[in-house]
């Protein structure tokens, strides 16, 4: 156990930077952003030790936790906030269709067909029990797994 305490005395650059680099692999693999801020304070108390020199243990730890402390605390206040899981996902093509017009392409089977709604040609079902001919317009008002739950558009 002593030589290990001596291998870190010797090395603390080496050691601060291995623990940022675990605490941002962690940070990585799991997308938490609350890791990501230890890790940064790793790699300044790395950079500190290999700029000042010998510097005390209590001194690096003291660091670290303040550097931590600090900087989760100011990335709280000025990092945007994370959106709520049930957001629009800005990246999703369909359901940004929510409320868009467009035309039946076929006369419905009930309440199945295809609609074509911004530029593309959507599997479709009605939301009530209305009758779409092939031409009727119909608004986009839901989704129900990969169709469209669209219903005529006034």
């Amino acid at each position: 156990m002593t030589s290990l305490f001596d291998l870190i005395s010797v090395n603390p650059f080496w050691v601060w930077a291995a623990i940022g680099a675990l605490l941002l692999a962690l940070e990585v693999s799991t997308g938490s952003g609350w890791l990501l801020w230890p890790a940064a304070s790793a790699a300044a108390v790395a950079v500190m030790t290999l700029v000042l020199g010998d510097v005390v243990w209590i001194g690096q730890v003291g660091l670290f936790a303040a550097l931590t402390i600090a900087t989760t605390l100011l990335a709280q206040k000025l990092w945007p906030a994370r959106p709520a899981a049930d957001a629009h996902d800005i990246n999703d093509n369909v359901a940004r269709l929510m409320g868009h017009h467009g035309r039946a392409v076929a006369d419905f089977q009930g309440r199945d067909g295809r609609v074509f709604v911004d530029g593309k040609e959507w599997a479709a079902e009605l939301d009530d029990d209305a009758l779409l001919k092939a031409g009727d317009p119909v608004e986009v008002i839901g989704l129900s797994g990969a169709r469209l739950r669209v219903r005529p558009s006034r």
